[in-house]
């Protein structure tokens, strides 16, 4: 009797566990779906209302709304796993966060010494992009292994 409440346990569990990921997946197709784009049109639409409500300021304003959105867009470079991600971009100048999800801490180094953020583990910090355009190379000078490049336009 055991026996068989242990196997009907485990078929339980092993059914709850693919229903779980049968959900997962059926939300992630669904994302890709046409059916999924009704889904997702309600939040188009209200950010398409907020584009809309956007706009105005945006083509009232070309040379002064641009230049705040681009200082305040989020450039952020992650660090996970002893590697970076980021945006391949920045404005010149922005400031540009550097989240670090190891628990060891890190360092985004330019080649050139233009920036250097040591961040600890688990810790963010900012630092500001060069303002003169150009490609970056960056690394960690606790792990060189760690590389990576920043373009600032």
């Amino acid at each position: 009797m055991n026996l068989s409440r242990s196997n009907s346990v485990h078929l339980a569990a092993a059914l709850l566990a693919g229903s779980a990921v049968l959900g997962v997946a059926a939300c992630g197709s669904g994302a890709g779906s046409s059916s999924a784009g009704p889904a997702t049109s309600a939040p188009p639409a209200a950010s398409a209302s907020a584009n809309s409500a956007a706009s105005p300021p945006a083509g009232s304003a070309p040379a002064a709304a641009p230049s705040p959105s681009a200082a305040q867009s989020p450039a952020t470079i992650h660090i996970k796993s002893f590697d970076y991600t980021g945006p391949d971009t920045v404005p010149a100048g922005a400031t540009v966060t550097v989240m670090n999800m190891d628990s060891e801490a890190h360092t985004v180094t330019a080649e050139d010494g233009s920036f250097d953020a040591v961040v600890k583990g688990g810790e963010s910090v900012t630092f500001t992009a060069p303002v003169k355009p150009g490609t970056y190379a960056y690394h960690c000078t606790y792990h060189s292994n760690m590389q990576g490049t920043l373009t600032v336009k």
